[in-house]
C-alpha cells in the first residue's frame, strides 16, 4: 500500500503545552512523519506513533509537560522534561542552543524527565537552517549488551550530527549505536524477512552469527535474545559501538541529571542537542563551499563492483523524501489497519489517499 496518510492529531488524544502541535501535527514539518519520509520505517508512523498513543493512555507520558530549564549559563542550559515527549521538549532546547550559539559561538543543552525524540536528526538539521553545525544523541533505556556482557545495560543510543552545505544537501548522520536499530526486528517480523548474523545475541550473550528468524527482542519482555553494539563481535570492532554508547550515556544520561539507563526508577529518555556557530570558527561561505568540495570528492569516487556511485550520509534520504513526498509513503497492510483500529478507538476521523 502506498498511500499519504490524513495523520489523527495527537493533541486530539492528549493536548499538550508549549504548543506541542507545532512539532506533532505541523504538516510541513512533522517529525513522526519525516522519518519514513527519510526511507527509514524504523520510526515515525510505522512503530513510535503506537508507544506515543500507549503511552499518553497508561500516564507514562506527560500529555502536559511543564518543562522548565534547571541551570543555565551563556552557552549552556539543563531543562527538566516532565515526563513530556522529547518531540515536545527537544525542538525547544534546540532553538535555546541556537539562539546560545549565536551569541558565544555554541550552545549545549540536555534534558533529563523526557521521553522518546523521534528522529535525532530532524533536531540536528534545525541548527543547518541557521548556517550551524547541529548534534543529537539521546541516552535510551536499556536493551543492547555491552562488549562480552550478557545483560543488556545500555540503550541504543543513537547519534545524529548535520552540517550544511552550499549546493549539494547537507551531511546528516543518524544512527543508533546499536548493530541495527531495534525496531528494525519488529519490521523484519513484519516483513517475515531474516535478521543477518551479528545483529542479535542469544539469552546467553553469545552473537548469533547466521541470518536467523526475527527473535523476541528482550526488551520487549522476553530474553531470547538482546541487540548487539555495532559490530557485533570484539573481532568486528563491537568495542566501538559499546564506546560510543557510553559516551551517549555519560552526555545524555549522567551529565543530564537524570541517570542512565539501567538506573532503578527511570523508565526515560536523557537527550543532549549542540549548535556550533560556523561563523565563530571560520568564514560560513568557504565552510559551505569547502563542504561541497569534499562531497564532490566523496561521490566522484570509484565505486565498488556492484554499485553504480558512492553516496554521503544525508544523500539517500534527501532522494528518499523527494521520491515519497510527491508518491507517498510504502506502507505495510498492518499499519495501515493499526492505523483504523486505533482512529476508532480514539473516535478519530481516518482518512486515506492514494
Amino acid at each position: 500500500i502506498v498511500a499519504k496518510i490524513w495523520p489523527p492529531r495527537i493533541n486530539t488524544i492528549s493536548p499538550s503545552s508549549h504548543d506541542a502541535s507545532k512539532y506533532v501535527n505541523d504538516t510541513h514539518h512533522p517529525i513522526t512523519f519525516m522519518r519514513p519520509k527519510l526511507s527509514s520505517s524504523s520510526h515515525g508512523v510505522s512503530n513510535m506513533l503506537r508507544s506515543y498513543v500507549t503511552g499518553y493512555g497508561n500516564g507514562e507520558i506527560n500529555p502536559h509537560p511543564n518543562w522548565t530549564i534547571t541551570r543555565e549559563t551563556p552557552s549552556t542550559a539543563n531543562i527538566d522534561g516532565d515526563r513530556g515527549l522529547g518531540i515536545i521538549v527537544t525542538p525547544k532546547a534546540m532553538d535555546i542552543a541556537i539562539e546560545k550559539a549565536k551569541n558565544v559561538g555554541m550552545g549545549v543543552v540536555t534534558i533529563h524527565n523526557s521521553r522518546h525524540l523521534g528522529m535525532a536528526s530532524y533536531h540536528a538539521l534545525k541548527a543547518v537552517e541557521h548556517d550551524m553545525i547541529g548534534m543529537c544523541m539521546t541516552s535510551c533505556p536499556p536493551s543492547v549488551l555491552p562488549t562480552f556482557g550478557s545483560e543488556p545495560v545500555l540503550g541504543t543510543n543513537p547519534i545524529a550530527m548535520a552540517a550544511p552545505a552550499n549546493k549539494e544537501a547537507p551531511f546528516v548522520f543518524d544512527a543508533a549505536m546499536s548493530a541495527v536499530a531495534g525496531n528494525k526486528l519488529g519490521l523484519a517480523r513484519r516483513n517475515e524477512t531474516r535478521l543477518l548474523g551479528g545483529w542479535v545475541a542469544d539469552n546467553q550473550g553469545s552473537p548469533i552469527m547466521e541470518e536467523v528468524d526475527p527473535p523476541v527482542p528482550g526488551y520487549e519482555g522476553s530474553a531470547s535474545s538482546y541487540l548487539l553494539p555495532v559490530g557485533g563481535t570484539r573481532e568486528l570492532g563491537s568495542h566501538k559501538g559499546y564506546g560510543m554508547m557510553c559516551i551517549v550515556d555519560i552526555l545524555g544520561g549522567i551529565m543530564t541529571g537524570g541517570g542512565y539507563g539501567i538506573n532503578p526508577g527511570r523508565p526515560n529518555f536523557g537527550h543532549y542537542v549542540a549548535a556550533y556557530n560556523i561563523e565563530a570558527f571560520m568564514d560560513t561561505v568557504e565552510f559551505k563551499e569547502t563542504m561541497d568540495e569534499w562531497i564532490g570528492m566523496l561521490t566522484a569516487s570509484k565505486p565498488a563492483p556492484g554499485h553504480d556511485r558512492v553516496m554521503y550520509p544525508g544523500l539517500p534520504e534527501k532522494e528518499s523524501h523527494e521520491d515519497r513526498s510527491k508518491n507517498g509513503i510504502p506502507l505495510h497492510k498492518e499499519v495501515v489497519d493499526w492505523f483504523k483500529d486505533i482512529c476508532g478507538e480514539l473516535s478519530i476521523p481516518f482518512k486515506l489517499l492514494g
